[in-house]
């Protein structure tokens, strides 16, 4: 294992003025604007009256020392996310792309063609099968090639590339991809916030007029697509990782670069190496990106196969946060209550809520109706703590399920009711183009193929900390603070 060199965020970092941030639509405000409960983990933010007016319609602006505490205090809880229309452009002269390739001249030139005018492009060959399609495309679109004469993967490409830039900022996109006009303008705004070390948009799938169920089943429902929310990243949050299919960062925050070592999991990993550097990473679904989803059955599952293995080595290098769910202990007595399936388990469930929300609502007596907020957090909580507990059965630990089946019938009663509620909640959810049945199937090859990923890195590097759910005791209460 080989680890690369991340740079730190200056001790001079602050939001600078004009920069503006919006409470998000999971935070609540409550009290005529005192109160705020949110952020991950959750948590209740008592304001006190004169920060209270510095928030108008839900808005921050930094104009001076005590509205760029309450922004920075907002964005660092997951309260609020910046508007990215009011943060200052940055020139496209001030970035580079760096597109990592191997063969796949076609979709090089697709992407190459819908790049912004005046952004220099770095094309690093990975020791292509045929080079001169590949320097062909290249020269036909005025891009710069790195040629590698031995296959380095897709990290050390990425660093290759990284190597040749000369811009404050780099934009990594993978071959097949169609970057959307005014994306990465708009990704590049993130970096008036001196601590943000990377950004990456939305990514979408391929518009195209012969989808089959597999490619209409991507397009709704892929793993690359983190949905419509703007968030923070970091492990052990909503939103833990952004794919390394487009990432936009500070050539500054990188150092040396991805980690060379990493077949599958580099992406994550360079996400959480920044995070824990002090960077800030950020998810803005406002800019997006189109991806040429795998259409066939084997080429699909074996992508899904393909992210299930990275889980190990990120194993290896965050021990902490790699876990497939991270359950509060009360969370754990539900799921255990609920899969035993006998005449006390929903008494025992409700107990155990009513417990929680309680003692929630103990710690809430300057916010206002505390019991009606508690019994909310409680509920958002237990609905959290029961998807966990399909993913395990479902995805995670399948091949256990798969085991226990034939021997038990509250095995078989629990995997039928985690199937049907799981493809009933996600197709309501994503509205596929896609007939209920074969999205039915569909989600659960998904869940099988990454799952058999996870567990053949498991037993290859002969650890299961990758299998191994995290038991934390943040969320048993929100916890408190004022700003």
């Amino acid at each position: 294992m080989t680890e690369s060199a991340i740079g730190g965020v200056p001790a001079s970092a602050g939001l600078p003025d004009g920069f503006t941030v919006r409470l998000n639509r999971r935070t609540r405000v409550l009290g005529g604007g005192g109160v705020l409960v949110g952020g991950s983990p959750t948590r209740v933010a008592r304001l006190k009256p004169a920060a209270a007016g510095l928030i108008d319609d839900g808005t921050v602006t930094v104009h001076d020392t005590v509205t760029r505490a309450l922004a920075e205090h907002l964005l660092s809880v997951g309260m609020a996310e910046p508007v990215v229309s009011s943060l200052p452009r940055v020139p496209l002269t001030e970035a580079t792309v760096v597109i990592p390739v191997r063969d796949r001249a076609r979709q090089l030139a697709r992407l190459l063609a819908s790049l912004p005018a005046g952004i220099a492009v770095v094309v690093v060959d990975d020791a292509s099968l045929d080079p001169a399609a590949v320097a062909s495309v290249v020269r036909a679109h005025g891009a710069t090639l790195v040629p590698l004469t031995a296959n380095r993967g897709v990290a050390g490409a990425r660093n290759a590339g990284l190597e040749t830039v000369t811009t404050p900022y780099v934009a990594f996109i993978d071959s097949d991809v169609v970057v959307e006009p005014g994306s990465i303008e708009m990704l590049l705004r993130h970096f008036a916030d001196p601590a943000v070390g990377m950004v990456a948009p939305r990514i979408l799938g391929l518009d195209a007029p012969d989808l089959n169920w597999i490619t209409r089943y991507e397009n709704a429902r892929s793993s690359l697509d983190l949905g419509r929310d703007a968030a923070a990243v970091r492990p052990r949050s909503p939103l833990t990782w952004v794919s390394g299919t487009c990432q936009v960062c500070r050539v500054a925050a990188m150092g040396t670069g991805y980690d060379g070592s990493m077949d599958a999991g580099e992406d994550v990993d360079m996400v959480w190496r920044l995070v824990a550097a002090g960077h800030r990473v950020r998810f803005e679904p406002a800019a997006s990106m189109r991806h040429e989803h795998r259409s066939t059955l084997r080429t699909w599952l074996g992508r899904k196969y393909f992210y299930g293995t990275g889980a190990q080595p990120l194993a290896e290098r965050h021990p902490r946060d790699v876990a497939p769910v991270v359950l509060p202990p009360w969370a754990v007595g539900v799921l255990v209550a609920l899969f035993a399936q006998r005449r006390w388990s929903i008494p025992v469930v409700g107990v155990i809520s009513a417990a929680v929300t309680w003692r929630i609502a103990r710690r809430l007596g300057h916010v206002p109706n505390p019991v009606t907020v508690a019994a909310r957090l409680t509920r958002d909580g237990l609905l959290a703590a029961i998807a966990q507990g399909f993913a395990l059965l479902l995805r995670h630990w399948w091949p256990l399920t798969a085991i226990a089946l034939p021997f038990s019938r509250r095995a078989r009663r629990a995997v039928l009711v985690a199937a049907v509620a799981d493809t009933v909640w996600e197709y309501a959810r994503v509205r596929p183009q896609l007939d209920p049945a074969r999205f039915a199937v569909a989600r659960r090859l998904d869940d099988i193929a990454y799952g058999a990923g996870v567990w053949w890195g498991a037993l290859r590097g002969r650890s299961a900390l990758a299998l191994l759910p995290a038991i934390v005791r943040t969320g048993t209460a929100p916890s408190r603070d004022s700003a």
